[in-house]
């Protein structure tokens, strides 16, 4: 007999209160109808993109100063707790 698993939804660490305004709580909005989907992406694709963001040498669909100030009121922690949640939902 198989045994059925229950998919459980991690919970959202704090950090990621910031971005569920734009991304929403589940991180499948595209924020301002411009993003990608956030949500599924790869861990350490995220943690690259958001310190791109936080250096300002990124800049998708003309969201760079937005998401640098985003970006820069995180902690390199706080990055890597939000990708990690990202990354498994």
């Amino acid at each position: 007999a198989a045994e059925l698993t229950e998919s459980v939804t991690p919970e959202p660490p704090a950090a990621y209160a910031k971005c569920k305004g734009c991304h929403g709580a589940d991180g499948k909005t595209k924020a301002l109808g411009k993003s990608a989907v956030i949500a599924g992406q790869d861990k350490a694709a995220i943690i690259t993109s958001m310190n791109e963001y936080k250096a300002g040498t990124k800049n998708v669909a003309g969201m760079g100063m937005l998401m640098k100030g985003q970006a820069a009121s995180m902690s390199d922690e706080e990055i890597e707790a939000v990708a990690e949640y990202l990354s498994k939902i």
